[in-house]
C-alpha cells in the first residue's frame, strides 16, 4: 500500500503535535497545571472528555489514508487503487462493504418497501425481499429474530463489562502501586476515578452490545443505496473535529493579533481593526460563506487536473470550507480579547513596564497575552461544537462539503426527501442527530468545566480559602 497524506491529514497531524509539545510545556509549570487540576476534579468535566476521547479515537483512525496495491502491474512498476481508503476502513471493513439493495430499518432481517417476487410455484407476489446480509444466518427471522438480538445483544454486553472490568482492575493496580496523596494532591481523585470508571463500563458495555449486532445485523439500518447507517455515522465523525479543530487552527491568529493589537495600541489602530470586523459582523455570515463556498467550488471545477484522486479534491473543498469558516468567524474572540486587553492595559504593573521603557513587544507577550490566554482557550472549547452544528446547516443548504464527503449535514440533507416516504425513513436522519448531539453535548460539558477551572474569580477564592 501507498500512504497518503491529505491536506487535512496534515494539520490533524500538526494540532496533534502541537496539543502533545502544550501537554510538555504545561507539566514542566506549576502556576500552569493548576487550572488543569482543577478540570481534572471535576467528575462532570472528565466523564465528557471520556467520551470527547472515543470520537477523537475514531477521527484520527480515519485520518491514516492510504491507497491499496492493484494485483495486476503497469511495465513492472505497482499499480495503485485511485479509492483512498483509511485504517478506520479496515478496522470497519464489515460494515463498509456489506451494502443490501436499498433501504432496511434498524436490526431487520427484510427490506423496508415491498417488491414483486416470483414464489416456487411460478406466482408473482408482493413481499418484503430477505436483506443479503443483515440476519442472514436466521433460517426463520420472523420467529428467530427477536430472539437472537436479545441473545447477541446480552452476549456483546457482557464481553464489554468482561473488558471494560479488566481495564478497570489495571487501573486500580496503576493506582495502589503509586505514592499515596491527599486528594488535594492527587491530579485526579478517587471520586473522579469513580465517576471515569462507571462510564467506561457503561461505554464498554454498549460498545460491546453494538459490535455483537453489527457483526450480522444493520444496527442503525441502510440508506437508499444500501449502506450501513452505523458506518456513515461513524465517518462523519472526522469531518465533525475537521471543521471544529482546523477552522479554530484558522481563526485563531486572527482574533489573537488583531484583538490585542487594538486594545494596547489604542488610536487609528483601533479604529481600523473595529471598522473591519464590523463590516464582517454585518455582512449574513450564511451568505458571505455560501457566496465564497461557491466561487471556491468553480475553481475546483475548472482545475480539476490538480487532483490526483476523488478524495483529494473532496479534501481541498473541506480545507477551503475551513479556511472559509475561519477568515468569517474571528470577529467574536477579538471583540472579547480588544475589551480585556483595555482592561489590562490600565493595570499597574503593565504601567509600570510602560514607564521603565519596556518594549511594546515584551509587555505583550510576557504580560497581556498570559492574561488573556484563559479567554482564548474558553471560547476556542466552546465555539468548537458551534463549528460542528455549522458544517450541518451548510451542508443541508448544499454550500457546504463536497457530496462525496460523509459528513452529518449531508447525512441530513439525504435524510430530508426520505422523511416524505410512505412509510417514513428516519433512522438515517435520527442517527445523524443522536451522533451530534452527544458530541456537542459532550464538547459543551467539557466547555463548562475548562471555563470554570480558568475563571479569575474561582480562583482567587480557593487561594483565600
Amino acid at each position: 500500500m501507498m500512504p497518503v497524506i491529505l491536506w487535512t491529514d496534515a494539520l490533524i497531524f500538526l494540532l496533534i503535535a502541537v496539543g502533545v509539545v502544550s501537554v510538555w510545556w504545561i507539566r514542566r509549570r506549576p502556576h500552569l497545571m493548576l487550572p488543569w487540576q482543577r478540570v481534572a476534579k471535576s467528575r462532570v468535566g472528565m466523564v465528557s472528555l471520556l467520551v470527547l476521547s472515543l470520537f477523537i479515537i475514531v477521527g484520527v483512525l480515519d485520518t491514516l489514508h492510504y491507497r491499496a496495491a492493484l494485483p495486476e502491474k503497469n511495465n513492472g512498476q505497482t499499480v495503485y487503487s485511485p479509492e483512498v481508503l483509511s485504517v478506520f476502513d479496515v478496522l470497519a471493513g464489515g460494515l463498509r462493504s456489506r451494502t443490501e439493495k436499498t433501504y432496511s430499518a434498524p436490526l431487520a432481517a427484510y427490506l423496508y418497501a415491498k417488491e414483486s417476487l416470483e414464489t416456487t410455484d411460478g406466482k408473482v407476489m408482493r413481499n418484503y425481499p430477505r436483506l443479503k446480509f443483515g440476519g442472514a444466518h436466521l433460517a426463520d427471522p420472523e420467529r428467530e429474530l427477536v430472539g437472537d438480538v436479545v441473545k447477541r445483544g446480552v452476549v456483546g454486553a457482557l464481553g464489554g463489562l468482561l473488558v471494560g472490568g479488566l481495564f478497570a482492575w489495571l487501573v486500580g493496580w496503576v493506582r495502589r502501586s503509586l505514592p499515596k496523596r491527599d486528594d488535594s494532591g492527587q491530579l485526579c481523585p478517587p471520586y473522579t476515578l469513580r465517576a471515569l470508571l462507571i462510564t467506561a463500563l457503561v461505554i464498554a458495555a454498549f460498545v460491546g452490545t453494538v459490535a455483537n449486532l453489527a457483526s450480522v445485523y444493520h444496527v442503525l439500518g441502510t440508506d437508499k443505496v444500501g449502506q450501513d447507517v452505523l458506518y456513515l455515522s461513524l465517518k462523519s465523525i472526522r469531518t465533525g473535529l475537521v471543521i471544529g479543530t482546523v477552522t479554530t487552527l484558522v481563526m485563531l491568529p486572527f482574533a489573537l493579533l488583531l484583538g490585542v493589537a487594538a486594545g494596547y495600541f489604542r488610536g487609528w489602530v483601533d479604529d481600523v481593526i473595529q471598522y473591519i470586523y464590523t463590516v464582517l459582523s454585518s455582512i449574513p455570515s450564511v451568505l458571505l460563506i455560501a457566496a465564497a463556498v461557491l466561487m471556491m467550488q468553480v475553481v475546483i471545477e475548472k482545475h480539476a487536473d490538480w487532483f490526483e484522486t476523488a478524495a483529494a479534491r473532496a479534501d481541498v473543498r473541506l480545507l477551503c470550507l475551513c479556511l472559509i469558516l475561519g477568515v468569517t468567524s474571528w470577529t467574536g474572540l477579538c471583540r472579547l480579547l480588544r475589551g480585556e486587553t483595555l482592561k489590562l492595559r490600565e493595570m499597574e504593573y503593565i504601567q509600570a513596564a510602560q514607564a521603565f521603557g519596556v518594549s511594546s513587544f515584551r509587555v505583550l507577550t510576557r504580560h497581556i497575552l498570559p492574561n488573556v490566554m484563559h479567554i482564548v482557550l474558553i471560547s476556542v472549547v466552546m465555539d468548537f461544537s458551534a463549528l460542528v452544528l455549522a458544517e450541518a446547516v451548510l451542508s443541508y443548504v448544499g454550500v457546504g462539503v463536497d457530496p462525496t464527503t460523509i459528513s452529518f449535514g449531508t447525512m441530513i440533507n439525504a435524510a430530508r426527501l426520505e422523511m416524505g416516504r410512505d412509510p417514513m425513513v428516519w433512522w438515517a436522519l435520527a442517527s445523524a442527530f443522536g451522533f451530534m448531539l452527544v458530541l456537542v453535548l459532550a464538547a459543551n460539558l467539557f466547555a463548562d468545566a475548562v471555563r470554570d477551572a480558568f475563571d479569575p474569580r474561582l480562583n482567587r477564592t480557593e487561594s483565600a480559602t
